[in-house]
């Protein structure tokens, strides 16, 4: 374990120099917001000092101090990750990059903006398009900031169509735990030029060195889409619906499912129903949300048809089509609202981000379901169909905290032992953390953790940076 230094006053006020008045935090003036992420059950600790920086220099300068005076720093965005990674286990320093959010430059020849690292989602992907251009990663979470998103290599409902974060990040300006600023990548869309730095650090989770800038891939935004909702009898036709959508040749922009029962908290959260809960007296226990673009109105005219002619084989029992921009608004808001619709209604629960092979979502969900019954917890659950990523929460109103983590810890063990059994991942798209390292070291080994912890020391011989995550112990 490394030995790290304590902020006194005098070092306060000596760290205190680095950004302008009003952007430096220490001890008691330190908000609470900066001890947690989004996940409060994997622990609150305060940092000692928290930085609101504004550029590059700043950090670089505060990163320097910081390693030469062994101060433990963790980066932050807008605090929205669900596995700690930007909880300060060791105090230290937290730079938090919410007020470096200015989109910089669109390159329109190379199709390519530059962006500081604060940039919100929302705000890039509503700019974009009014360039008439389309940032593809969609992550649930868009008030996120794009640094984050790169740093966990965030997915989305998108992905089954475009890939993920890390597929559209041409280069990065990062800051090194030395202070060192260094220039990984080029705006442009093929490298074969040395070990990829720069993927290396997409996914790093803060763990190798702070991004500042970025410049990311676009494309020309689609010119019409259409969203389907198909409901079915049970999880399990759902998703066996989704190879033979994937194999329609349709080219679908997303494919989520959700169960009933996330369907009725939604609806009891937003007071809004846009996902039918029965068709012709008959109930629905899950739907699919499928979305489709094309490039003009005949051609998704064209897709329609032939996804309606392929639906015999789906085995929905209807086909409901949501077409007009407030419908698309009030269906894509109530799927955007599942998690917090989880949170607002649950006094105890945690999560599982795991991915697993499409053909086995539903035999994977029925083990987790009777897993967590089993344990007395109830299970809740939606995701991304096309590509297998499932976000799975077990939740609890009527335990105590003490016996919810030890039930919780059963549950979460043997599904993800269950998960590796499989052929599955740890995580999609919410990352390790702190949280899911016992399960990263069961999936790729001593050896894996090993690499990993060796790729961290060269980067951070001081073991500075966003300490006790991914692959190191504190």
């Amino acid at each position: 374990m490394a030995e790290y230094t304590k902020i006194t006053p005098e070092l306060a006020e000596e760290l205190k120099a680095f950004v302008g008045p009003g952007r430096f935090f220490y001890a008691e003036e330190v908000p609470d917001d900066y001890s947690r992420d989004e996940m409060p059950i994997y622990g609150t600790h305060f940092p000692e000092a928290v930085f609101e920086v504004e550029s590059t220099e700043e950090v670089a300068a505060i990163m320097k101090y910081c390693n030469e005076h062994k101060i433990p720093v963790t980066p932050r965005g807008a605090g929205s990750g669900l596995v700690g990674g930007a909880v300060p286990l060791c105090g230290g320093v937290v730079i938090c990059t919410t007020r470096m959010n200015k989109i910089i430059n669109y390159d329109m020849n190379n199709l390519c903006v530059d962006v500081q690292v604060g940039v919100r989602l929302c705000d890039l992907a509503a700019d974009a398009l009014s360039h008439g251009l389309m940032y593809p990663p969609d992550p649930g979470e868009k008030t996120a900031t794009v640094g984050g998103n790169v740093s966990t290599n965030a997915g989305g409902m998108r992905a089954v169509k475009y890939g993920v974060t890390r597929d559209y990040v041409l280069s990065m300006t990062v800051v090194l735990p030395s202070g060192e600023i260094m220039k990984l990548g080029r705006s442009v869309c093929k490298t074969s030029s040395g070990y990829s730095l720069l993927h290396l650090i997409c996914g790093s989770e803060g763990t190798l060195a702070m991004i500042t800038e970025l410049t990311l891939k676009l494309i020309p935004a689609p010119e019409c889409d259409v969203s389907l909702i198909l409901p079915f009898a049970d999880l399990e036709t759902a998703i066996s619906a989704v190879p033979a959508i994937k194999l329609a040749n349709l080219d679908p922009q997303s494919i989520e499912f959700m169960d009933a029962d996330i369907v009725a908290s939604s609806v009891a959260y937003t007071g809004t129903s846009v996902f039918p809960t029965e068709v012709d007296g008959d109930e629905v226990g899950a739907c699919l949300l499928v979305t489709l673009v094309a490039g003009s109105e005949d051609e998704l005219d064209m897709r329609m048809e032939k996804f309606a002619e392929a639906a015999e084989e789906f085995g929905c029992m209807d086909i409901l089509v949501v077409d007009t921009p407030s419908l698309k608004k009030d269906v894509w808001a109530a799927r955007s609202s599942f998690l917090t619709a989880i949170e607002a209604d649950t006094k105890w629960l945690d999560e599982m981000d795991v991915v697993v092979p499409v053909d086995q979502i539903a035999e994977f969900l029925g083990f987790v379901r009777e897993t967590g019954a089993a344990q007395g917890l109830n299970i809740r659950n939606f995701g991304h169909a096309g590509d297998g990523n499932l976000h799975i929460y077990c939740c609890s109103n009527t335990m105590e905290e003490a016996e919810f983590l030890e039930k919780n810890k059963i549950v979460m063990d043997l599904c993800y032992a269950r998960c590796q059994e499989i052929g599955g991942q740890v995580s999609g798209e919410h990352a390790i953390g702190h949280a899911k390292k016992q399960y990263l070291l069961d999936s790729v080994g001593e050896t894996g953790v090993a690499l990993m912890a060796g790729i961290k020391k060269v980067f951070d011989p001081n073991m500075i940076l966003n300490p006790g995550k991914v692959c190191t112990n504190i």
